[in-house]
């Protein structure tokens, strides 16, 4: 059966102007098949005009027309149907004027080219015509070629262009793979085109072709192309040939450009099945490509030529050694044992140097498959691999090999090369502070049966350290990269594990904290006849803390349940079970308190959370009344540990709880004076509970004149403004209120000591206006007459004249404004 045939020509004399340059060549449709639809005719004209490059002239000679390009051509038309045509430049025979023709066939929508034939392949037919028949032949130009890929000088012909073509090759295929796939639904209203920049429109015929040998048949079958157009932006097709001079405005996301007649791109192309493509047609070895198809895959899989192409002797990079490797891993009955072991041998070639994380990721799947599959000859070079990239590369995330691949003569030749390397590191200083690296070694050295029994207890204890200072960073993710890689080194080494859970129940006490974060983060196995009291505890922390809510004294006492033993036998779990609750911050009071009972001073002092409840005592707000006796039980039962600033402080507070106790020796100021340099930088809690309690016993009814005498007369600022803030208290307002015989004493001590210093008088004669004048106004007159009566039994008749005449002053003053009232009413 043969195709429909059509014929698109301005090659008849007469048709249209013979002279000027750059005009558009009227053409005709002289000969159409009428299987061929009207609407189909309407599509094609467009598709099959052709104009000459810029600056050709009409007259033309029969050299400059050879020179010229054509345009073969394959498009899809919008029923769905396809059109193959070829488009050359022809002159008229009597004036030499450029003209063309188009010859073409109609391929009906739903029909492939006879024989499973390329069209690229189609367009190398020598029946395509430069002039339209007196009768169309029976058989088209598709039907009568053979669909034989060609003479063994085209190959070769195609092999010197790809290898020519090297630089653009891996660039330009990947954009062809990427427009050969099925168009996701945002990009069908734009399709992508590829354009090609040649000089040569076969050039560009030879660039489709590569992509013909490459691509799936099913995408070549339907990649539609131009070899040459002067408007690529109204190119239908997705592959569009043009001319240097007719790309310079090419832009936009629309258009993949590859200019081969300019510089060599720069950059690498991201693109496994290209790039592997482009090495093979580099190889000269397009044969691959069909035994590639032969493989298990889908469309533009890059495993499927990687492994071919490494089978073939052919090198590639990571990216295409990496999808051999997965492909393989994921099939490993697909090659047998002479293509596994080449595929092997390509992988672990000595020669390769650029390794990458995914490549090894992919070699230790592929192991994995391997092992057990195939004869440990095969994949010994892989599992000798692996463990030296543990070793020398650094890489943490290597899937390491069983322990069996390394029975044979090939482990022990990796042992002595890798297993003094191993035992240097391990006995190295910064042993332990890289997890992942430290675990990685101790693994590899287990595999490799390397004895590092006495670098043990060195290197686990420096791990258990790493261990925290690795969950320490609050932003870290939940579970840390090494976490699989510990917990099965600790499930395969036994003795590994029990050192590395004693070493990090031995330092879990001076960073409970971080303990817990590591437990919460890497579900450690410490569940069996390990005691780990420690390790017990920070496990049950979260728990505990968050059933206790506010009473953290509950949760210290659930949590040391926990450890299994008791803080006098162990006094350490005293210290965990603290910093557990209190990671930031002191106790309160009351807490620290209840903590202090809880246990003896001997079990904090061992435990170190003396300190604890020195910073509650310190931390103290003036007003907790309980401050001054934990200071004294504090100083009492640390007397050795407390030293320095702190001692000052606790001192202070203790000379407060004396003050309030009345058990204080004379010379209070003195005193109060004396022990705030030892305190300094005292807390302000601190300093207001001593000058508190001061200031609150010479205010006292019974506050002694000696000790108020050397208050007065001290200077001392701070001190002169804590007795001020009592007196503007409430017990104050309250007795003068209701003892005439206390408002007459303050009256006498804020009225005394008039050369005590300014301080002191600034400070009292406020208080007589601020405090005892309004507590005076409010009594009674039978009150203030008794105000009047103690004050004149307390001192001389002078003192009590001398009240009278600061309450007269009080009750005679009615201020500017009430003098303006009053001369008002009098000259009314």
């Amino acid at each position: 059966m043969s195709l429909a045939q059509l014929h698109y020509t301005s090659a008849t004399a007469g048709d249209g102007p013979e002279s000027g340059e750059d005009a558009e060549i009227p053409a005709r449709f002289s000969a159409v098949d009428p299987a061929i639809p009207a609407s189909a005719l309407t599509e094609a004209g467009p598709l099959l005009a052709y104009e000459p490059p810029a600056g050709t002239a009409r007259q033309v000679t029969e050299n400059a027309l050879r020179a010229l390009p054509e345009s073969l051509s394959f498009s899809v038309l919008s029923d769905g149907s396809h059109l193959l045509a070829r488009t050359v430049p022809v002159r008229t025979a009597q004036l030499s004027s450029l003209r063309f023709h188009a010859h073409a066939v109609h391929l009906p929508a739903g029909t492939r080219l006879p024989g499973g034939m390329l069209p690229i392949t189609a367009c190398r037919s020598a029946r395509w015509s430069a002039a339209t028949p007196d009768r169309i032949p029976a058989v088209d130009p598709v039907t009568a070629l053979s669909v034989a890929t060609g003479r063994t000088g085209d190959r070769e012909g195609l092999n010197d262009f790809a290898v020519s073509r090297g630089p653009w090759l891996a660039g330009v295929l990947a954009d062809l793979r990427r427009v050969s796939q099925p168009a996701e639904p945002a990009e069908s209203a734009a399709p992508v085109k590829v354009v090609l920049v040649e000089r040569q429109s076969a050039d560009v015929a030879r660039w489709i072709a590569l992509a013909a040998a490459v691509l799936p048949p099913s995408s070549a079958e339907l990649l539609t192309f131009t070899t040459y157009t002067r408007h690529p932006e109204r190119a239908p097709q997705r592959v569009v040939g043009v001319l240097p001079q007719d790309a310079h405005e090419l832009s936009g996301p629309g258009f993949r450009v590859h200019t081969c007649t300019g510089p060599r791109p720069e950059g690498t192309v991201d693109d496994a099945w290209a790039e592997t493509a482009a090495r093979i047609w580099r190889s000269r070895t397009p044969e691959l490509f069909r035994e590639a198809t032969e493989l298990p895959g889908e469309p533009f899989a890059a495993g499927p030529v990687a492994v071919t192409a490494l089978c073939a002797g052919i090198a590639l990079g990571p990216c295409g050694r990496a999808a051999a490797a997965g492909w393989a891993a994921e099939r490993p009955y697909a090659l047998d044992a002479k293509r596994t072991r080449q595929l092997v041998d390509a992988l672990t070639s000595a020669g390769v140097d650029d390794r990458t994380g995914a490549e090894f990721d992919a070699a230790g799947r592929l192991f994995a498959a391997l092992d057990g599959r195939s004869p440990a000859t095969t994949t010994a070079p892989l599992a000798a691999m692996l463990v030296t990239e543990a070793v020398r590369g650094g890489n943490g995330s290597v899937e390491l090999p069983g322990r069996t691949a390394f029975s044979g003569p090939q482990g022990e030749a990796v042992a002595a090369v890798l297993g003094p390397e191993i035992v240097t590191e391990l006995s190295g200083p910064g042993a332990g502070q890289d997890v992942a690296r430290t675990v990685q070694l101790l693994r590899v050295a287990r595999l490799l049966g390397v004895d590092c029994a006495e670098l043990l207890p060195g290197v686990v204890r420096r791990l258990a350290s790493g261990l925290l200072a690795d969950t320490r960073d609050a932003a870290a993710p939940d579970s840390p990269g090494w976490a699989p890689a510990l917990l099965e080194l600790m499930d395969e080494q036994f003795d590994v594990r029990t050192a590395l859970l004693g070493a990090l129940d031995r330092i879990a006490p001076e960073d409970p904290a971080g303990a817990e974060r590591l437990l919460g983060r890497v579900a450690l196995p410490f569940t069996g006849t390990q005691l780990l009291p420690h390790l017990r505890m920070c496990a049950e922390a979260p728990e505990a803390k968050a059933g206790c809510g506010d009473d953290r004294v509950g949760a210290v006492q659930r949590v040391l349940r926990a450890a299994g033993m008791s803080p006098f036998a162990e006094p350490l779990v005293l210290r965990t079970a603290v910093g557990l609750v209190w990671e930031e911050g002191a106790p309160t009071v009351a807490e620290a308190r209840l903590l202090l009972e809880a246990a003896t001073s001997d079990a904090h002092r061992t435990a170190g959370t003396w300190s604890h409840l020195v910073a509650a005592a310190l931390n103290a707000p003036s007003e907790e009344e309980e401050a001054p006796q934990l200071a004294h039980d504090l100083l009492r039962g640390f007397p050795q540990e407390i030293t320095g600033r702190d001692r000052g402080a606790l001192l202070l507070l203790d000379f407060a709880r004396e003050l309030r106790a009345g058990a204080a020796e004379p010379e209070w100021a003195q005193r109060v004076r004396a022990l705030r340099p030892g305190a300094e930088p005292v807390e302000p809690g601190v300093l207001g509970h001593a000058y508190g309690a001061l200031a609150g016993r010479l205010l006292a009814p019974d506050g002694p004149e000696a000790e108020l005498y050397a208050l007065a007369h001290s200077a001392d600022a701070d001190l002169i403004a804590a007795y001020d803030r009592a007196a503007h208290g409430p017990d104050v307002r309250a007795r003068l209120a209701a003892d005439p015989g206390y408002a007459a004493g303050c009256f006498a001590v804020w009225t005394a000591h008039p050369h005590a210093g300014a301080e002191w008088s600034r400070t009292t004669a406020a208080l007589l206006e601020e405090v005892l004048r309004p507590a005076v106004r409010a009594l009674s007159a039978d009150g203030v007459a008794s105000v009047e009566e103690a004050v004149g039994r307390s001192g001389s008749s002078g003192r009590a004249e001398a009240f009278r005449d600061w309450n007269r002053r009080s009750q005679g003053t009615l201020g500017r404004l009430g003098r303006r009232l009053a001369g008002r009413v009098r000259r009314g």
